[in-house]
């Protein structure tokens, strides 16, 4: 072979090098389709296993802040992109929606904890706290319920009748009718200052009102500055609170209702109520849990303009709380929530099902229909072998190097080829046993063509010289040893050959 067309084969990549390169472009290609499949197939489950619920949320009027609570927390799953929605249903009052909820027509609903408390209803969270605010006029201190029940006329300062009933709860008036005719709500529109001026004739104000509206309210600080009022503690909270169902012990810290003055000058206790967020008992606790997670985790969004639902708290969690709070939200509010692989081990086994299977259908596609399967190491015998026939015929020394030339290309090849995975190793001792025999033939070939052709040499000189000594006929009757050992090795040859046929 020339140097020209060994330069020109070098020039372009072999068959086998092209073939390396489509399989790994086609492994490739496999294992990118694998895991775009895998990845569809688990997000297909994942949203099969995710189905959308449907919430029923029941409220009262549309003007009501639980209707509108219920309004921010739908738009709120919705921007989340939960999987949960909202469907609210409105009635003419809070009752009638808790009547609704009870009768298990609704999800969800907001109840303060002194109403009537469906037997199915479990917490989710506390959207707000209302507080029991015992106001005297001037610098009067009432300091005690018992005080209170002897003043001859007391105004309730709050929305709805609830709060009237709520009040002569706390006094225990049920006994006595001419002290509980002294409780009366406060007219319509009446303000503070009208309500503790001597001209109304009441000796004590009662305000329950949500502690976000009165620490916004700045009617207090003005009516303060004025010396208008005085805040009287409740001290006994903790027998109240164990007396009456639904009472919660609370604080008013200082300066809650006024800054300058300070109103209070230091903690007071007193008692209140609270309105709570509750779901159905038979709601599921992964509903439950991830609706609770979504409304702690967006309580900016879920206030409403007049503080309502500001300091949204969780529910608790204690199995003796006055509501006991859904399991769902209690894991979630006591950080017992599902661990990673608990939460998506559903997704984990889909997605190694789904891997598995898939790799599998790629890897016979592969291997039984697309791959360019290496040539085996025993085939490439063949090929010497066919070069061990042509020696035979080799009658110079430039034909016995072309045939080595493609001995060493073939052997080559060989090394390139089970580098990188074209030839595979099997038949590789008949390989090497075809190599090692054809290449100590060629070997043998060119010695012989090399003493052939020392011999003819010989033989014109003797010749000549036999011309003018012993005769044209001299030289052939004397053989000596190396005569002899060609004849030995051509027969060799003989036996070589002999091999390669069989």
């Amino acid at each position: 072979m020339s140097a020209e067309d060994r330069m020109s084969s070098a020039e372009q990549p072999p068959p086998r090098s092209l073939a390396v390169k489509s399989n790994r472009r086609q492994v490739l290609l496999f294992v990118l389709a694998t895991l775009v499949l895998t990845l569809a197939t688990v997000g297909g489950g994942r949203v099969l296993l995710r189905n959308s619920e449907t919430l029923t949320f029941a409220v009262g009027n549309p003007g009501s802040e639980e209707a509108r609570f219920a309004a921010k927390l739908a738009a709120v799953l919705k921007s989340a992109s939960s999987r949960l929605r909202l469907k609210i249903a409105f009635n003419a009052d809070n009752a009638k929606a808790l009547a609704q909820f009870d009768r298990r027509q609704a999800d969800l609903a907001v109840l303060r904890t002194d109403a009537w408390i469906p037997p199915r209803a479990r917490a989710l969270a506390i959207l707000e706290h209302d507080l029991v605010l015992l106001l005297g006029p001037g610098t009067k201190k009432i300091k005690s319920l018992s005080d209170l029940k002897k003043i001859r006329k007391i105004a309730v300062l709050g929305d709805g009748d609830s709060n009237l009933a709520l009040i002569r709860n706390i006094l225990d008036l049920r006994d006595a009718p001419e002290i509980a005719a002294r409780v009366q709500m406060a007219p319509a529109g009446a303000t503070l200052d009208k309500l503790l001026a001597p001209a109304s004739g009441f000796g004590a104000v009662i305000v329950i009102a949500h502690a976000s509206k009165v620490m916004n309210d700045k009617s207090y600080e003005q009516f303060a500055r004025r010396g208008g009022f005085t805040l009287n503690a409740i001290d006994e909270t903790k027998a109240l609170t164990r007396k009456i169902p639904g009472l919660s012990e609370e604080t008013v810290s200082t300066g809650m209702l006024s800054s300058s003055p300070e109103i209070p000058d230091d903690e007071l206790d007193t008692i209140g109520v609270q309105w709570l967020l509750v779901a159905q008992s038979r709601m599921s606790t992964s509903t439950a849990g991830e609706l609770a997670r979504l409304i702690y985790e967006n309580k900016a969004e879920l206030a409403l303009d007049d503080g309502f639902a500001s300091r949204i708290e969780p529910a608790a969690t204690d199995k003796d709380a006055f509501i006991v709070a859904h399991q769902g939200a209690a894991e979630y509010i006591n950080d017992d929530t599902k661990s990673f692989m608990d939460r998506y081990s559903d997704m984990l086994y889909l997605g190694a099902a789904a891997l598995s299977i898939i790799g599998s259908i790629f890897a016979t596609i592969y291997t039984k229909v697309t791959r360019i399967a290496p040539e085996k190491a025993g085939e490439l015998a063949t090929r010497i072998l066919t070069i061990g026939e042509k020696i035979e015929h080799a009658r110079t020394l430039d034909a016995v190097e072309e045939l080595q030339d493609e001995l060493e290309d073939i052997l080559r090849g060989a090394v390139i080829g089970l580098r990188d995975g074209t030839i595979s190793s099997d038949g590789l001792e008949t390989f090497k046993l075809g190599y090692e025999l054809v290449r100590d033939e060629i070997g043998m070939r060119r010695d012989h063509i090399k003493r052939h052709a020392g011999e003819a040499a010989g033989c014109d000189d003797a010749a000549q010289g036999g011309e003018y000594q012993d005769g044209p006929h001299q030289g052939r009757e004397q053989q000596g040893p190396e005569d002899q050992h060609d004849a030995s090795h051509d027969g060799n040859i003989v036996v070589v050959k002999k091999a390669q046929s069989a």
